[in-house]
């Protein structure tokens, strides 16, 4: 029973945020049109129909631009962490995430300069 006097915020926080998730779900319903038109209905800048023939050829630059999107985009999960412990980390961790930023960029021009990133 001591242990849970511990958690009363964790245990308020969670009890707002289930309140607050609740409320701004049912105002949504509450505000939001309910008419069907034609741009909720059409392809969302897909680039092409989703609903076609499949076997018609697309656009694989969508897909390039994904894929490195979420290559480039990965560096955050490894960015977030090393910027918490930046003060308890040694000299060496410091200068091994400075070469895993100078490798991303050099990986960011060359596609760059490839034209990967260019839609024309």
């Amino acid at each position: 029973m001591i242990y849970f006097f511990q958690y009363y915020i964790l245990l308020i926080f969670f009890f707002f945020s289930l309140v607050l998730s609740i409320f701004l779900i049912f105002l949504s319903y509450i505000l939001t049109s309910k008419s069907n038109d034609w741009e909720k209905t059409s392809s969302y800048e897909c680039g092409f129909e989703p609903f076609s023939d499949s076997r018609n050829s697309f656009n694989i630059q969508f897909y390039i631009i994904g894929i490195l999107f979420i290559i480039f985009d990965i560096e955050i999960s490894y960015l977030l962490p090393w910027a918490v412990a930046l003060g308890n980390i040694g000299i060496f961790s410091f200068w091994i995430m400075i070469f895993f930023l100078i490798l991303l960029t050099i990986g960011f021009i060359y596609e760059w300069k490839r034209g990967a990133l260019n839609w024309f």
